[in-house]
Parts: C-alpha cells; sequence; structure tokens
C-alpha cells in the first residue's frame, strides 16, 4: 500500500487500486454533509476538474469536483446525509474491482487510527460556493436516465409548493428550471393543482444549514453562561454625521457601517471583550475580525470583516455590502465565514427596538443592535425629540465579567455619540 495524496478529498489508494473518494471536513463545525444530486453516473468517464454531485454543508453548498482521471465505479449514496469521513463514491479504471477497497474502508472509518493511507491536508478550493441560480445539479428520478435540470432553490420552492418539476419547463440555461419557472408555473390541463392556501401541518426537511443553526445555538445557550447588558444611545450626531458623509461618499454610509467601525475601535480600547473561551484556556485576539450576521432563506450565516479596526469606512462599506449580497446567493467562500473574534446582529431594519442575541461561539460576545427611534428625552437638561438607540451586549460570563462589558459598551456609545473621533 502506498500513500497517495490529492487535493481536495480524502480519499483512499492501493497501488494502482480505484479510489475511495469520503467526505471532508469542510469546517470546525462540519459533522455531516448531504448529497443532493449526481451529475456524473456509475460508468462515466471523469477527469479532474468535473463536477461529480452537489453536496450540502453547514455553511454553503457545493459542487464535488473530480481529482484524478478515470471512471466512476460506485456511487455509496445516491441522495442523502453523509457523516464526515464517510463513503461518497469509487472511482478508478473500467470493470476493476474494487470491493475489497471498499471492505478496507468500511473496516477502518478513521484511517488515521488504523494508519492506512489518507489525505489529511483537504484543499477546500476544489469544491466552490456557486450561486444557486447558477448550479446546474441534475434531479434524482425513478429512472436513472432521466434527470431534470434544476437549480437547487428552484428544487426547494416547487418542493414546498407541491409542484412535480416534470411539469414545470426551463427557461434557463441549457433548459434548466429555476426560480422564475415556479413562481410563473399555473396549473393547466394534465397537471396538478396548486392550492393557495394549504391546511393542516407541512412537513420539512431540515437543511444542513438549519440542524448546524440549531445544534450551535442550543450548545451555546445551555453551555454559555449568558448574561445582558443595555445601553440607550443618542445617535443625533450619528444621524447628522452620515448625512454629511454621505454628500460627498461616492457609496452610500449606512448606520450599520457606522456601527461596525465604531465596535472595531471599541474592540481594541477593550481587549477583554475581543475574546474567545476555549473550554480549557481563553485567547486573547490581537487583531480585530467582526462577523456581520447575514439573514438568508435557509437562516443566518456570518461573513467575516478581517482588521476591521484598520479599514476606513468607505473600504468597510464596500466589503459588508460586498459580503451580504454574496452570502444571499450561496457564493461565500467557507474561510470568509470562520475566524470571527465578536459579532454584531443588527435587526434595526426591521423596526425591532431592543432584543438579545445568542452568542456565536466561540466569542465570547455578540452585540444586539435595535432600530433608530425618534422619541422625547433629555439633552441638554432640556427635554427635545432625539434620535435613540438601543444596543445589548450578551457576554459569556466563565469569559467576560460584567465590568468588563460595561467598559466595552461606554466607549460604543461615546463613539456613536461623537463620531467624529472614528475618523481621528
Amino acid at each position: 500500500m502506498e500513500e497517495f495524496k490529492k487535493k481536495g478529498l480524502i480519499l483512499l489508494k492501493i497501488s494502482e487500486m480505484a479510489s475511495v473518494i469520503k467526505m471532508p471536513r469542510l469546517s470546525d463545525t462540519m459533522t455531516e454533509g448531504f448529497i443532493k444530486g449526481w451529475t456524473k453516473k456509475v460508468g462515466e468517464k471523469v477527469k479532474p476538474g468535473d463536477v461529480l454531485a452537489e453536496v450540502e454543508t453547514d455553511k454553503a453548498t457545493m459542487d464535488l469536483e473530480a481529482f484524478e482521471e478515470g471512471t466512476l465505479l460506485h456511487i455509496a449514496v445516491q441522495e442523502g446525509p453523509v457523516p464526515v469521513d464517510g463513503i461518497i463514491a469509487v472511482i478508478g479504471q473500467a470493470s476493476e474491482d474494487f470491493q475489497q477497497l471498499l471492505q478496507i474502508s468500511s473496516a477502518n472509518p478513521d484511517p488515521r487510527k488504523d494508519k492506512l493511507p489518507f489525505v489529511e491536508n483537504i484543499d477546500k478550493t476544489r469544491f466552490s460556493s456557486q450561486n444557486q441560480e447558477e448550479i446546474t445539479p441534475l434531479h434524482i428520478v425513478s429512472d436513472p436516465d432521466q434527470r431534470i435540470k434544476a437549480s437547487p432553490l428552484a428544487k426547494s420552492m416547487a418542493r414546498e409548493m407541491g409542484i412535480p418539476l416534470e411539469n414545470l419547463t426551463g427557461s434557463g440555461e441549457h433548459g434548466r428550471i429555476v426560480r422564475r419557472d415556479v413562481e410563473n408555473f399555473k396549473p393547466g390541463v394534465g397537471a396538478i393543482s396548486i392550492q393557495t392556501t394549504q391546511i393542516g401541518d407541512r412537513e420539512v426537511v431540515l437543511s444542513q444549514m438549519r440542524k448546524t443553526i440549531a445544534r450551535r445555538l442550543a450548545e451555546s445557550k445551555f453551555s454559555a453562561p449568558h448574561f445582558y447588558l443595555t445601553t440607550e444611545v443618542n445617535m443625533d450626531a450619528c444621524v447628522q454625521a452620515r448625512t454629511q458623509l454621505n454628500e460627498i461618499s461616492p457609496v452610500k454610509i449606512s448606520f450599520n457601517d457606522l456601527i461596525v467601525k465604531a465596535c472595531a475601535l471599541a474592540l481594541k480600547s477593550n481587549p477583554g471583550v475581543n475574546v474567545s473561551w476555549m473550554g480549557d484556556k481563553m485567547v486573547y485576539h490581537g487583531d480585530v475580525h467582526i462577523g456581520v450576521a447575514v439573514a438568508i432563506e435557509d437562516g443566518l450565516v456570518v461573513p467575516v470583516v478581517r482588521n476591521a479596526d484598520q479599514k476606513t469606512l468607505l473600504t468597510l462599506k464596500e466589503e459588508i455590502s460586498d459580503k451580504a449580497t454574496r452570502a444571499k446567493e450561496r457564493k461565500l467562500n467557507l474561510d470568509e465565514m470562520q475566524g470571527n473574534t465578536f459579532t454584531i446582529s443588527n435587526l434595526g431594519m426591521f423596526d425591532i427596538e431592543h432584543f438579545t442575541a445568542i452568542i456565536n461561539p466561540p466569542d465570547a460576545c455578540i452585540l444586539a443592535v435595535g432600530s433608530i427611534q425618534k422619541k422625547p428625552a433629555v439633552v441638554n437638561d432640556q427635554l427635545a425629540i432625539s434620535s435613540r438607540m438601543k444596543m445589548t451586549l450578551s457576554c459569556d460570563h466563565r469569559a467576560v465579567d460584567g465590568a468588563t462589558g460595561a467598559k466595552f459598551l461606554q466607549t460604543l456609545k461615546n463613539l456613536l455619540e461623537q463620531p467624529v473621533s472614528m475618523l481621528l
């Protein structure tokens, strides 16, 4: 047996025998991947770079690419979940006997423990996250020779609306079914009628992302002792500063951009909040990497703005907008969604005045930002109408004490109430 290394996938290889492809761990939170469909059939020739299947992870939907030339000899799972290190497929020479290799792989699920050859260094770039409307996955039907081209979003919408894919006509490239085809579908002769009002319960299979969100938030909420600190900020000066900035800025600066900038500076001044709880140790981060929560169709993703304290407002604006857009289109790379040292969740655009957020581990804190509301307030000992905004800091008491969190909020509040200080 010889060690054989290929980037992108975990595989086993014995001499010149076939290679067993296993599900790689593509993020620190991933425990399984979900095979959504295959673009190659058993017996088809493949070459490096060919897309074999579509895999949904806890972070994104990926294309599973071939790593070497050969024939697809075996598909272990046509559609469904596969645990990390679980067998996905076998690639080798046509008519090659691969059963021995499968038996060895099944008998040794963790090659590292049994010293079998394996690929340890996974190159995540071999999986490419793509816009759901641009992917051309194949919908698996009862007849393996008949396949319907449809984007993942279109398949999901059709399934929820009860529309069989065979009743739809694709308007996308090469006749693939896309979202507009589902939205524009009208039942006709021979088609199944769609009820606009549904009565009764509806079951929806959880996506890998939703499963991971549920698991991680439950672990965070019930393992980390949360406490909450709330403050109200006078945003009058910030509103005025934003108006003036947008008169000269080539792009419009949002309040969220100002809040991210202020948080970055406040974290630099209060390093006791820029920490991670790692079980048997704490990590005090020298860099400020802020995760900005973005709501998407399947749940929530957190693109990370690295070294946010060193970037101008204009640079922050462009990066946040770009990553938020690509997050909604499923185009973010995995490394753009991990490594945060602090997280911001802003629901102000939904007119939510105040809420508390669950910590995004291993961060020790998360900031929940509410809407800016005009209300009566005492300003300079005078009753006036003022723009006010509430912020709540959720803290892991194992890592952050009340006074440490309060000092951070005090610094943050001062920066937002005197926004000119952020430009010094």
